[in-house]
């Protein structure tokens, strides 16, 4: 079938889990390999036959607006939708409800999806209301489980069950292809959500809903773990296609971003954003935003470290997520255990 022409995506949430990163930027800003995480997300629904995008905002709508713009770099047309009050992610597209074609895709730009949406779109089909992008993961019991008939027919969800509940390891990716007609269900005036509330009760007054495996790499940036994780999966990708380290002493795993300098240092598995120094460091297995200076002797291993952070001579920094800003003085020792600090895991 033909690709779909619009796409709402979801970047309205808070990111609580995320804190203290998401103090100053909104989740779908977060970086990966020194770009938002939403931009792959657009990226690939441009590459995938959408022409015209519309970002439902909500916490921090005008970082949003001033990082994405109007879309021409992307090859599409973006606009803006700021909702005032939370409304639940199906609700948050149901206010755009007289502005949607009758088929369109919703995607949320809040985790790494470098993915075939045209994928996707194709699997729509078969007198379908929508269709469901899944992945598999190793334990889903954070996730919304959807079982499948032979056909590809969605039978049954089940939301973060229990090990003894889990039936499947495929897992609601949030990413759909919608009719129009499938809004009509979503109530006004209260939160309302796709997986929890509007899937299941599609599927219990027998609409066809299907799901379709994606083709690519999705990870859920949800928790700080996440991010660092998908980060360094994206660094260790580049590596290979490289084959060969970026600097002196940084292993093929590791990626620096215009305007970083590493000198005398030992950067492993790492990510070290534009404009940062690592003199005289060990750094390993971490994520450094923009900005961030390590002093000599300093170690940072299995951490984020926010924009603009200063790691002062001798400090170690080990399974920790710093606010922006944050200034660890020579000698400091930082992990989840000390006071006021957020552990990483």
């Amino acid at each position: 079938m033909s690709a779909v022409r619009q796409a709402v995506v979801m970047v309205g949430g808070r990111g609580t889990r995320l804190f203290p990163l998401t103090e100053n930027r909104p989740k779908p800003l977060l970086p990966v390999l020194g770009v938002p995480c939403v931009e792959y997300v657009i990226r690939r629904l441009a590459e995938g036959g959408v022409e015209e995008l519309i970002m439902a905002c909500g916490y921090r709508s005008e970082d949003m607006l001033q990082t994405i713009g109007d879309g021409n770099r992307f090859g599409i047309s973006i606009e803006y939708s700021f909702e005032e009050v939370p409304a639940g992610t199906a609700g948050s597209v149901k206010l755009l409800e007289e502005r949607l074609d009758d088929r369109f895709m919703v995607a949320s730009g809040d985790l790494l999806a470098d993915v075939d949406m045209a994928a996707t779109t194709a699997a729509h089909k078969g007198g379908a209301i929508a269709t469901m992008a899944l992945t598999t993961v190793e334990n889903p019991s954070e996730f919304g489980i959807v079982g499948l008939d032979s056909e590809g027919r969605i039978e049954r969800f089940l939301e973060k069950p229990a090990p003894e509940e889990a039936f499947s390891n495929l897992i609601n990716a949030g990413i759909y292809v919608l009719d129009r007609r499938a809004l009509e269900s979503v109530p006004s005036g209260r939160p309302y959500d796709f997986a929890r509330d509007l899937f299941p009760d599609l599927l219990s007054r027998g609409e066809v809903l299907r799901g379709h495996a994606l083709d690519g790499y999705w990870k859920d940036i949800g928790r700080p773990a996440d991010l660092l994780q998908a980060n360094l999966h994206m660094a260790a990708l580049l590596g290979e296609a490289s084959g060969h380290p970026s600097a002196e002493g940084v292993d093929s795993a590791s990626v620096l971003l215009p305007g970083s300098l590493v000198e005398g240092s030992r950067v492993e598995s790492s990510v070290v954003g534009a404009d940062c120094r690592v003199t005289d460091a060990h750094l390993q297995r971490s994520l450094l935003l923009p900005g961030v200076a390590l002093s000599a002797g300093s170690e940072v291993i299995d951490s984020i470290i926010g924009a603009n952070c200063q790691i002062g001579a001798r400090a170690r920094v080990r399974g920790c997520v710093l606010a922006d800003g944050t200034r660890v003085g020579e000698g400091e020792e930082l992990n989840p255990d000390s006071p006021g600090v957020k552990g990483i895991f």
